[in-house]
């Protein structure tokens, strides 16, 4: 389980898509939220504040497949990134990316690929033939009528074979805001299902090679139908219970050290994982399975670069060190000057599965809110908590009375005094 995290985290993201957005079975398609996210997007730590666009490609069948990114403009701009299924970057795109916002054509190759590139497109080599790409389609103002343009924006990007080159076939973007899009981990055999579509669908990668015989003792084999029987299953789901306690008590571990001194506040992946997720896990001197086991449980995505578009802060503990309880009020002080180029947002999530807390009206407070409610000097104070703050509704997170929760913030377009922790952002301290 914990090898095979990051490429099931995958398949179940493409399941959602086939299954709960209706776009039918095969890849080659754009999901995308055609309104800020809430509690129905059930992928992991997803950004509530933010238009998303991920296609889904597939070069078994169709060979090499074009992405085509709209050069950043008035109208809008794009930052993303391009991974394989197993979650490690092949590029980045948009702004932050290979392309530094000119736009291009972004050619992904299927495994030993070995035809010439044609000219004029940049090329991705990949070693498998799934994947997908995160796009988020940078707000230029809040509300609605940006959110509109960020979509109408975000609808130049194309997909397709290379093959259809020269006349592509209309894209196909399929709008998943009103459905509940279900890419929770299953902690229980159906995580199996999931490891073994992936086994039978690619290629085994050098790397891996060792787990073929582990694999083959649970019924998983390439060209073989996984068919565990009723007692098996249960074998297999209590292996999973077993897998979640060990992932979860990693993931705590990894916030000691903080990024900031004496805080909660960690980037809670290793420099080890970031590097081998930038570098398709080059050194032949390491392979940090255990540490992108514990990622892919509460997040997806990796950039090539990281914290050229994008960074991120997480906490489960408060000021006093204690778990944040939904059933509490918390406060967050924001100082002013955020060193951010773009917007910072911070979300609340369940502690429990790393998604969106469900059935509430909104996750997030960014600095794109439209009634944010700024102090004098330029900083925010968030407020989480079951009850809206008397007078600071508009700058309140709701969370849930039923279980925990943790927080992320984002940082759009960070700049130099977070880096150079310069500017640092406090705990979050619970309200009395």
């Amino acid at each position: 389980m914990i090898w095979g995290m990051p490429v099931v985290n995958y398949d179940l993201m493409y399941q959602a898509m086939v299954r709960d957005a209706k776009a039918g079975p095969g890849s080659n398609k754009i999901v995308y939220w055609s309104k800020l996210s809430d509690w129905k997007n059930q992928t992991l730590t997803p950004n509530p504040d933010a238009v998303y666009f991920m296609p889904f490609f597939d070069t078994k069948e169709v060979g090499p497949i074009v992405l085509e990114i709209p050069p950043a403009d008035s109208d809008g701009s794009i930052t993303g990134s391009v991974m394989d299924c197993w979650q490690a970057a092949l590029e980045d795109v948009g702004t932050a990316g290979v392309d530094k916002g000119k736009g291009g054509k972004f050619l992904i190759l299927p495994p030993n690929y070995k035809e010439k590139v044609p000219d004029g497109y940049i090329a991705m080599p990949s070693g498998n033939f799934q994947g997908y790409a995160l796009l988020r389609s940078i707000l230029q103002t809040g509300g609605e009528a940006g959110v509109a343009k960020a979509v109408e924006y975000a609808k130049r990007i194309k997909l397709y074979p290379l093959s259809q080159a020269a006349n592509p076939p209309a894209t196909k973007f399929i709008d998943a805001s009103d459905v509940v899009f279900e890419a929770n981990i299953p902690y229980d055999a159906r995580f199996f299902d999931s490891l073994n579509r992936m086994v039978q669908s690619e290629p085994w990668l050098t790397r891996d090679k060792a787990m073929i015989d582990p694999l083959r003792t649970i019924g998983i084999e390439k060209g073989k139908p996984f068919s565990p029987d009723a007692n098996a299953r249960k074998i297999l789901d209590a292996a999973a219970k077993e897998a979640h306690a060990w992932l979860e008590a990693k993931y705590e571990a990894l916030f000691n050290p903080p990024y900031y001194e004496g805080t909660g506040w960690a980037l809670p992946m290793t420099p080890e994982l970031i590097k081998g997720l930038q570098t398709q896990f080059a050194d032949p001197d390491a392979y940090p399975v255990d540490g992108r086991g514990v990622i892919y449980t509460m997040a997806f995505f990796s950039p090539k670069r990281s914290g050229a578009g994008s960074f991120y802060l997480m906490t489960i503990k408060d000021a006093s060190g204690n778990a944040f309880d939904g059933g509490g009020s918390y406060h967050l002080h924001v100082p002013a000057n955020a060193p951010v180029k773009q917007f910072w947002s911070a979300t609340a999530y369940d502690r429990a599965t790393h998604g969106l807390i469900r059935n509430l009206p909104r996750s997030s407070r960014s600095s794109q809110s439209p009634d944010l409610q700024k102090n004098a000097d330029g900083s925010v104070d968030v407020y989480f908590g079951a009850k809206a703050p008397a007078g600071n509704e508009s700058n309140w997170v709701p969370t849930s009375v039923d279980g925990k929760f943790e927080v992320l913030f984002r940082f759009y377009g960070p700049e130099k005094p977070l880096f150079e922790k310069t500017w640092k952002l406090p705990d979050i301290e619970k309200v009395k």
